[in-house]
């Protein structure tokens, strides 16, 4: 019964770890996607003009540009991607994949190339074909002072 338990505690905590996304999680979720998603070399960060936000941009081994946007608060904020290849979501946007894809499915153009959903807790914009996605994802109540949506590329 121990070795059990054992094994129990062991896949919960692997759970955890991999529940623990991006979007709405904190600076040590960018570290966890990027050792996910295998990029060997750290992310580039720079900080917004006015101060309230870091971009940290990962180009992953497929080519596609991963942008998290890290409050002050220490808060991911928003992902963008655009690239060849679509990056793994469901890593990138943690529960909130979840909640993209159940709204979809209630969508007429469900399984369309575009995905435009505008809520107030999760706005989501994908599109593309292959060789060419595009998409961002962000937490409306999250974005910091002073931040305008274009400002999330």
């Amino acid at each position: 019964m121990h070795f059990h338990t054992l094994i129990v505690t062991l896949a919960a905590a692997c759970y955890v770890a991999t529940a623990h996304a991006s979007l709405g999680g904190d600076s040590a979720s960018i570290e966890a996607d990027r050792v996910h998603m295998q990029v060997d070399h750290a992310a580039r960060q720079t900080p917004s003009s006015n101060g309230s936000y870091t971009i940290h941009e990962t180009t992953l081994p497929t080519g596609t540009i991963v942008r998290q946007y890290l409050s002050t608060a220490g808060v991911v904020f928003a992902v963008t991607w655009s690239g060849p290849f679509k990056p793994d979501l469901r890593q990138l946007m943690g529960p909130h994949f979840d909640t993209m894809i159940a709204r979809q499915a209630g969508q007429v153009n469900a399984g369309h190339r575009f995905v435009s959903q505008h809520e107030a807790d999760l706005v989501v914009e994908s599109g593309g074909h292959p060789r060419s996605f595009v998409g961002r994802a962000y937490l409306p109540s999250a974005l910091p002072a002073g931040i305008v949506v274009q400002d999330i590329q």
